[in-house]
């Protein structure tokens, strides 16, 4: 099975592996966003449930997107930008054959990875949330069992993240999550697994030292993100951000409507002047190889005539 995505999830696995630069994590909101990003550099991205397929629906991530939606957009976004994209897959959206339908969709969309959930499809809740549960370890590894059965037989470089939830729930315990990240590793056969809800800087050590392969973090109970040095100094070479940006565009589309609210179009008028000599990339922007407005002139040259093409002209 050949597709568009097979390079990008070549260069994912790549990069999870990678030990001397940190991979970082953030959402690209859109595919215009993503583009962006790309120009300044970002290297992977990740589509989560709540804050981008959830931009998109007004949905909020309780288990009620389905998996053609989230296939969907995340597939518009991998498609329109060069680095890998991570797509987040919830619980699997099912059974073991609703896991492989779902990696099959992802690697036919050009997505690069998925990262998938331990939590029960009945009770799916955001990261982060009171009343999170786990499923039984032996379902749990079922799961990501048929995830990475599935990748095996279309794209063996596509990436399977497992996340762990047994940290934050309410049917578990931190010496849970430490047994279950290295079962997914081990048993299972993921690529990469993230600890979902540390609490110190301590639990994040235990886990690191529990895995041999690419693991990550949120930021869970624990104060701060981290930084970079810091992961490094942990062992760990990627770090989980995606938030960011959408605090950031939230942030500057609140700020621009409660201005223009009291100065009218000056508001506009200042943005324009200020960016004047520091524009920003239009995420629209192409040459021949964009399917936009230069390529749809260029095709229209080979195909019409010199009279259809007088519109030119004029």
């Amino acid at each position: 099975m050949n597709t568009p995505g097979m390079q990008k999830s070549a260069r994912l696995k790549e990069l999870i592996h990678r030990k001397d630069k940190v991979l970082v994590v953030m959402h690209p909101p859109t595919a215009a966003h993503g583009r962006i990003m790309e120009k300044a550099g970002c290297e992977a991205g990740f589509v989560g449930t709540s804050a981008v397929v959830g931009t998109y629906t007004g949905l909020y991530d309780v288990g009620t997107a389905s998996m053609t939606e989230c296939t969907q957009i995340g597939g518009w976004i991998a498609q329109s930008v060069n680095y890998p994209i991570i797509l987040d897959g919830d619980t699997g959206h099912g059974g073991i054959m609703a896991v492989r339908r779902l990696i099959r969709e992802c690697i036919q969309a050009g997505i690069a990875g998925i990262r998938i959930d331990d939590q029960p499809i009945e009770g799916k809740r955001r990261t982060g949330s009171a009343g999170v549960e786990v499923v039984p370890m032996e379902n749990a590894i079922a799961r990501y069992r048929a995830a990475v059965d599935m990748k095996n037989e279309l794209d063996p470089n596509f990436v399977i993240m497992a996340q762990c939830y047994a940290g934050n729930a309410s049917n578990s315990s931190l010496d849970d999550t430490i047994a279950r990240l290295k079962a997914y590793e081990q048993e299972a056969g993921v690529d990469w697994v993230q600890f979902e809800y540390p609490r110190s800087v301590e639990d994040i050590k235990r886990a690191r030292a529990a895995v041999s392969g690419p693991f990550s973090f949120m930021k869970g109970g624990v104060p701060r993100y981290l930084g970079l040095k810091e992961h490094l100094d942990l062992g760990v070479s990627i770090a989980w951000y995606p938030s960011f940006t959408h605090h950031v565009t939230w942030a500057a589309l609140w700020d621009f409507m409660q201005e223009f609210n009291k100065t009218d179009i000056a508001v506009w008028d200042a943005f324009v002047e200020k960016h004047a000599d520091n524009p920003y990339p239009h995420p629209l922007d192409g040459g021949l190889e964009a399917e936009g407005l230069e390529k749809q002139r260029d095709l229209e040259e080979r195909y019409f005539s010199a009279a259809t093409l007088g519109k030119y002209r004029k």
